[in-house]
């Protein structure tokens, strides 16, 4: 026995609770991944024949692993938090232009004054991932673009209606919106100008009679903009039929003439619409059952504010508009590694890749090996307070025998000393 048993043990119990130590420090840490030292025994080369001595003088620390387990995911009420759930790491950069990357799973992120979305607790790293439009790649540090939503003009109504077969010609004409006995049925909708001011518009079905063999039957459609009839010349206006659909006997619809809306004389404040207004009925019957609108729409809409985003389990960042819009504004990517036990700790939840963690893989979550995301959360430091608790009273009693080997070789060296 000598001293250097003794010694490298107590650095080697005094390693492992330096370890446990800052597992106990980090149990709260968000993202933190817990570690364990991991030791080899260590052999004196011999001069002799036998080679290495087969009384060994030690112990070393050969590596200071860390476990990437996942961590329990706990909600917030940032919708900028987002928790990986599965592998992968989150992409950060010092800088927007910086080249050299790093890697954490700590996703407590917020905006800063200029748009960019950083973590704090990362010293401000910023976020890496694919800007709006863009599916691959070198990541950029991802921006929110704050700026409006600008209005876009209508160009095409789209309706499905069902028609009421059962509905008898109106006893009224020429058609009178005020009338109600002067059409059948009617349906509305608002379009939009080039810079976003609504137009009330409602469409008017009037049916024809009957005609032909096998039997037809024709219905008109007639319009108001803001109130005033779509009319033709004048005076006195005749009201304009701005469409017709054509139904056989089974329902059918057969043909359609006109299907245009003129916004010409209707446009306001400076506002323009790109030429008419095209419709369609695509999908719509005759049959004989009560009229329904089945459904409506239309291609404008006003101009739209930023009021909020959120982030998908795919890394999509969906902006919400205060015209009912949305907008893609970027995609966080993940990254992972064939050996992340092999990444550099550089701290602040920080890690840089090396030679032995491999090629980075990037790409989408939910995509290959990658996890996903849960916006609105983080994920908890993967310590076990109770097992870290047990191990450092492990640790200390290999300590405290380590401290007798060598207090025991003290008393052996002091005998010898003391022998005449």
């Amino acid at each position: 026995m000598s001293f250097q048993q003794g010694l490298s043990g107590l650095n080697g119990a005094a390693k492992s609770l330096d370890v446990i130590g800052n597992n106990v420090a980090n149990a709260s840490t968000v993202g933190f991944k817990q570690a364990q030292a991991e030791f080899a025994d260590m052999y004196a080369n011999s001069m002799n024949r036998s080679g290495n001595s087969p009384v060994g003088i030690g112990v070393m620390v050969a590596n200071v692993a860390q476990s990437f387990t996942q961590g329990n995911i706990s909600t917030t009420n940032n919708p900028l938090d987002i928790a990986i759930n599965g592998d992968g790491f989150f992409q950060m950069a010092a800088s927007p232009d910086s080249k050299a990357p790093m890697y954490g799973r700590n996703g407590q992120f917020q905006l800063d004054k200029n748009g960019y979305i950083i973590n704090p607790s990362m010293n401000g790293a910023y976020l890496m991932g694919y800007a709006a439009g863009v599916s691959g790649g070198d990541p950029v540090a991802l921006k929110i673009d704050t700026s409006a939503m600008p209005a876009t003009a209508t160009t095409k109504i789209s309706t499905k209606v069902n028609l009421d077969s059962r509905q008898s010609v109106p006893t009224v004409t020429p058609f009178d919106p005020a009338q109600p006995n002067s059409y059948n049925n009617s349906t509305g909708v608002t379009l939009y100008d080039s810079l976003g001011n609504p137009y009330s518009v409602q469409t008017y079905y009037v049916k024809n009679a009957t005609a032909g063999t096998p039997p037809t039957t024709t219905w008109n459609i007639y319009a108001t903009v803001d109130g005033t009839t779509v009319a033709a010349g004048g005076p006195p206006a005749v009201p304009t039929v701005i469409g017709t659909m054509t139904f056989d006997s089974t329902g059918a619809m057969t043909a359609t003439t006109g299907m245009t809306l003129d916004m010409t004389n209707y446009t306001k404040a400076g506002g323009t619409f790109p030429g008419t207004i095209a419709l369609t009925y695509t999908g719509s019957t005759q049959t004989g059952s009560a009229f329904a609108n089945l459904a409506q729409s239309q291609d404008g809409m006003m101009p739209g504010t930023l009021s909020s985003f959120s982030i998908g389990k795919d890394g999509s960042i969906i902006g919400s508009y205060s015209n009912q819009q949305t907008k893609t504004l970027g995609q966080v990517v993940l990254v992972n590694f064939a050996n992340p036990n092999g990444l550099q700790p550089i701290g602040n939840n920080l890690y840089q890749a090396t030679a032995d963690a491999g090629t980075p893989m990037v790409g989408v979550p939910t995509t290959g090996s990658l996890g996903t995301l849960q916006a609105r959360a983080v994920e908890d430091s993967n310590v076990d307070l109770t097992a870290e608790l047990v191990n450092m009273i492990v640790a200390q009693r290999v300590y405290q025998a380590n401290s007798q080997t060598i207090k025991v070789q003290d008393t052996v060296l002091q005998t010898l000393v003391s022998m005449r």
